[in-house]
């Protein structure tokens, strides 16, 4: 859930139960094991309420939820979708009526008169699971003047939970008082809530409005604390309750994230609040930028949410059938939450084949997530290294017009011939040697299993990169190897077929170069029976001058089109912002002494999910994504490495993105 919806229907909708309820008896998972061992599976609520199509809120936003629309879609969830994994049905906001004389919140009556208890009862009874849904802090109408008690305390009130100011939190800036946690009162409120949830059933709890992140990044929407106390409290009522966290959560925070939910929406909300569920630019494409500083903190017990996944109903989505395709592909890959967002009474046999096709939600509960070859084009392969030795690889056609892409098997570690099998289409397509090559709709995909024909020994490095480099030195990284017999134990990089430098991990710095020199490096790896792989795909660097790297600051630069100088915590204390559309920035003069690709350092400022830029170098272009914050900070610089062809002598860069915004940028170093 996010903005844009009456605030009558962003305020919480809440439950009732006895004071003196207990919480329900423990429960498990469906596979006995500790929650979150997988992705969940099931469906949300939330696309049917925020959308504007003809007919599904009549009487205005979020006007579907009410008890007979779930149990309808938890009936059809268990009687088609069950067998295939889906098990949770999630009421997002909306269900809050009003709160108790404790805080506490009670369900709406008018929408769910039978109770919370009543619905729980009934999903439980079909094997489902009841997931439920709150925002962080304490609500506004939940404060009561102050005067509220808190329940199974003898002398804390809701005047004891928040801060003199009152200040506010939340995504949203007008339902939430922020909490102090410093207070003693306010872990029992959380509690307090936390069982009135599991005396419901409840099985799954999403807190919405998490910062930082959320585009807030204060102090006062900070909640750390929240999520701390919520992970506690829901473990101390003793019932199973999955827990996540929503939404666009900042990555700077990733360590509290992972210590305390079982996931963190990477994004902002996927619906697109107009007269369909979603659109391509509103919001799904993002996602296929906006996951990738995430993807390696994807693992069992917590993992990176996309939202929902509304790609089972043709006339009421918004999106083509190769779109539809590429939005299920990228979160199965990404082994994200499959949770799904259509009216379930409304699905086309074309949407119903791919939710329930169970070659890609293996994929997707196989807990792998893939990971971009290059994003310097809309034609992308992403990939996954499996562990019985085959490959999950994606192929994407991000751009406007159709065209071929190429999945070259030694960018991530694939050696020789493999078997390809389309998973979509259930098909085994043959052999193929060093690359499988794809013609692609606008915005298509293809999803492929390609298992090596003569399998390896020890598989090769993927995606070697350079990270940073000095006159004397070039400092590498790249993705692990596997070894089938034993673990693989170092690494060897070489350059002009001579060895110059060793490492236990996946990365290292080599060191002894020549200023102003091109290099060509090669990384093997071998494991501890002495075993090595092939080579993996060669990259070549120029190392910088003698005279050391030189900054470029851009305010020094030509902005142009609306792009404008302003003050921030950075180098040089300037940066320009106002990119993208008409804006651009033009840096000229950026001089090198030798032809070839650079590691040029890039420092910018991204308070957003992430931005991409269109960088122009000598006439030729490339995309350039760059990892955003999420929390509004547009004053502090990050930086990141970027790959770049020069010229011998002066060289133009121009930062811009016809179609989109563009980060600010600080400085460049070459």
């Amino acid at each position: 859930m996010l903005t844009g919806i009456a605030a009558s229907v962003l305020t919480l909708s809440a439950i009732q139960i006895p004071a003196s309820a207990a919480p329900a008896a423990p429960t498990q998972n469906s596979t006995g094991t500790q929650i979150a061992q997988k992705p969940y599976l099931g469906w949300s609520s939330w696309s049917l309420e925020s959308t504007n199509y003809p007919g599904v809120n009549p009487t205005g936003g979020g006007s579907w939820l009410n008890e007979a629309h779930v149990l309808q879609q938890a009936d059809i969830l268990a009687a088609k979708f069950k067998q295939h994994g889906y098990e949770y049905v999630n009421i997002d906001a909306g269900w809050v009526g009003s709160f108790d004389q404790y805080g506490r919140p009670v369900v709406d009556a008018k929408k769910f008169p039978d109770g919370m208890k009543y619905v729980a009862d009934y999903v439980h009874k079909k094997g489902l699971k009841l997931g439920s849904y709150l925002a962080v802090g304490l609500d506004l109408k939940a404060y009561n003047d102050g005067n509220s008690p808190i329940f199974g305390t003898t002398d804390c009130h809701t005047r004891d939970l928040v801060y003199p100011d009152l200040r506010q939190t939340s995504g949203w800036d007008n339902q939430s008082y922020q909490i102090n946690f410093a207070s003693p009162c306010a872990q029992a409120y959380i509690q307090s809530e936390a069982d009135v949830l599991a005396g419901f059933g409840v099985d799954f709890l999403k807190l919405d409005g998490v910062g930082p992140g959320s585009f807030k990044g204060d102090a006062a929407h900070d909640n750390t604390p929240d999520v701390k106390a919520w992970s506690a409290a829901l473990k101390k009522t003793g019932r199973s309750m999955q827990f996540v966290l929503s939404w666009s959560l900042s990555h700077n925070q990733i360590d509290t994230w992972k210590a305390n939910s079982n996931g963190w929406r990477i994004d902002t909300d996927v619906e697109c609040y107009c007269d369909t569920l979603v659109t391509w630019n509103n919001s799904v494409k993002g996602r296929w930028n906006d996951v990738v500083q995430y993807i390696p903190d994807a693992g069992p017990g917590h993992w990176n949410n996309l939202d929902s996944l509304d790609v089972g109903s043709g006339k009421m989505d918004g999106i083509t059938e190769a779109e539809r395709q590429s939005y299920m592909t990228l979160w199965a890959i990404e082994s994200a939450p499959l949770y799904l967002g259509d009216d379930l009474t409304q699905l086309d046999d074309y949407g119903t084949k791919l939710l329930t096709n169970d070659e890609v939600i293996a994929v997707d509960q196989a807990g792998v997530p893939a990971k971009p070859v290059s994003q310097k084009s809309d034609q992308q392969v992403w990939y996954a290294r499996n562990a019985d030795g085959s490959y999950t690889v994606a192929l994407f056609n991000l751009g406007s017009a159709p065209t071929s892409v190429t999945a070259n098997f030694g960018d991530f570690g694939l050696t020789g011939t493999a078997k390809a099998h389309d998973l979509w289409s259930h098909q085994d397509l043959g052999l193929s040697n060093g690359s499988f090559t794809a013609t692609l709709p606008v915005h298509g995909s293809k999803l492929l299993r390609l298992t090596p024909a003569n399998p390896v020994q020890v598989s090769a490095p993927a995606v070697v990169h350079g990270t940073a480099s000095t006159p004397t030195s070039v400092s590498l990284a790249w993705d692990a190897s596997a070894s089938k017999l034993a673990p693989v134990t170092g690494y060897d990089v070489f350059a002009g077929g001579h060895k110059v430098a060793s490492s236990n991990g996946t990365g290292t710095t080599v060191n002894g170069l020549k200023p102003s020199t091109s290099y060509t490096f090669t990384v093997v790896a071998h494991d501890r029976f002495g075993r090595s792989s092939a080579a993996s795909t060669a990259v070549s660097y120029v190392t910088p001058a003698a005279s050391g790297p030189i900054v470029y600051e851009a305010e020094n630069g030509s902005p142009g089109g609306g792009a404008t100088v302003y003050d921030c915590t950075c180098s040089g204390g300037k940066k320009v912002g106002y990119l993208g559309g008409s804006g651009v920035l033009t840096m000229n003069n950026i001089k090198v002494a030798a032809e070839g690709t650079y590691l040029v350092k890039l420092g910018y400022v991204d308070g957003d999910t992430s931005r991409s830029a269109v960088v122009t170098v000598n006439g030729s272009s490339f995309r350039l994504p760059a990892p955003g914050t999420n929390d509004n900070d547009w004053n502090t610089a990050r930086t990141i490495t970027v790959p770049i062809y020069l010229m011998a002598g002066n060289n133009q860069v121009i930062f811009g993105n016809p179609s989109d915004s563009v980060f600010d940028v600080d400085q460049l170093t070459v």
